[in-house]
């Protein structure tokens, strides 16, 4: 039977119900493991139970063998690091999360707008692309499934950062791409209390590579934060459906206040990215930008709003508000990055077009 996003997200990674024992399995902190044969824990930094219980969770959203790591990066880093050499070229966004830039410093890359007219020249020779789509910050968005095609013809690999979509808003791996890589600290888990990411892939030898570099770089996931991070998986439906709601609410304000300028958000039939976004993702987010006049501005809309907090990160609970150039991002002093929380829809635009016209 094929069941709808919020049983999948419920039951995902269970196991079979045991009488007397719970729904979620508690974490296993053990270090050490009585000794057996090869198939059994040994050492828990090499495996771990409860990391296996999260990765099955993970691995039915995505579609594929999930490998879960410390941190978004974490596995980013190893995907890098497994995949490539240096003197290899990789292919990874201009506009995408910054610290994969300043990973490369000892690859061949070639930094690429998602917005790029993509080419078999711009893929030409790249061992890796990365693409990150819907792009953090910028909310622009590529064509999974023409870019996978490049790739595979050029003889390279595709990962796509899913971090901003969600196994629920787009699924890289049926659409083409080799590899879906994310951050799990954000919308997956949700409730901004765990530092967590994965890799998924639909080819066991890969998953199987990722695995021993985990092992080997000593890249061991926090079991507790694993339990949390399946324990928040399980309301993923639920929030991003209040989250995605207030996104449109948010948008569609913003295009009446006189301080804002360039809103994006990929699920507005407005938005430049909706065409291709329409077509490739499930379902959208929270996550949403715009610009203001200068730093003072956004600073101003944090101080005067009773709902909205100065945070990086996104896709928790609470409304956040992200000024992404104190971060080194190559975008205006007043850009916005705004995570939409679960509060009441009608709540979050009053109290966001009060605060900007406090600020006006």
């Amino acid at each position: 039977m094929k069941w709808g996003d919020g049983t999948r997200c419920g039951r995902a990674g269970l196991p079979e119900p045991v009488a007397g024992q719970p729904f979620l399995p508690p974490p296993v902190f053990a270090a050490p493991f009585h000794l057996g044969d090869d198939t059994q824990d040994f050492y828990g930094a090499a495996d771990n139970p409860t990391w296996r219980v999260l990765e099955s969770a993970i691995g039915e959203l995505d579609g594929g063998h999930c490998v879960l790591f410390p941190s978004g990066m974490g596995a980013i880093a190893t995907v890098i690091r497994v995949l490539t050499a240096p003197g290899d070229t990789v292919v990874v966004p201009s506009d995408g999360y910054y610290l994969t830039r300043e990973l490369l410093a000892d690859r061949v890359a070639r930094f690429v707008p998602t917005t790029a007219a993509w080419t078999t020249d711009v893929v030409a020779g790249a061992r890796l692309v990365l693409v990150e789509t819907p792009s953090n910050p910028g909310m622009d968005v590529c064509d999974i499934t023409a870019i996978a095609e490049l790739t595979r013809a050029a003889g390279g690999l595709l990962a796509v950062d899913n971090t901003t979509a969600t196994p629920l808003g787009q699924l890289p791996l049926a659409l083409g791409a080799d590899i879906s890589v994310a951050s799990d600290t954000k919308a997956l888990s949700g409730h901004s209390d765990v530092v967590l990411g994965h890799v998924s892939t639909r080819d066991p030898a890969l998953a199987a590579r990722l695995r021993t570099a985990r092992r080997q770089a000593g890249l061991a996931p926090g079991p507790f934060e694993a339990w949390l991070a399946h324990r928040g998986l399980g309301t993923l439906d639920l929030r991003l459906a209040r989250q995605a709601a207030n996104a449109a609410a948010i948008v569609d304000a913003l295009y009446d206040q006189p301080l804002v300028t360039k809103p994006r958000w990929p699920g507005d039939p407005r938005d430049p990215a909706y065409p291709v976004a329409s077509r490739q993702m499930r379902r959208f987010g929270g996550v949403l930008s715009f610009e203001l006049p200068s730093r003072d501005a956004v600073e101003a809309l944090v101080e005067h709003s009773a709902l909205l907090v100065a945070a990086t990160s996104f896709g928790g609970l609470h409304s956040t508000v992200d000024r992404r150039a104190r971060w080194g991002d190559p975008v205006p002093e007043g850009f916005v990055r705004f995570s939409c929380g679960v509060e009441d829809t009608a709540d979050l635009v009053r109290d966001v077009v009060d605060s900007l016209d406090r600020v006006q």
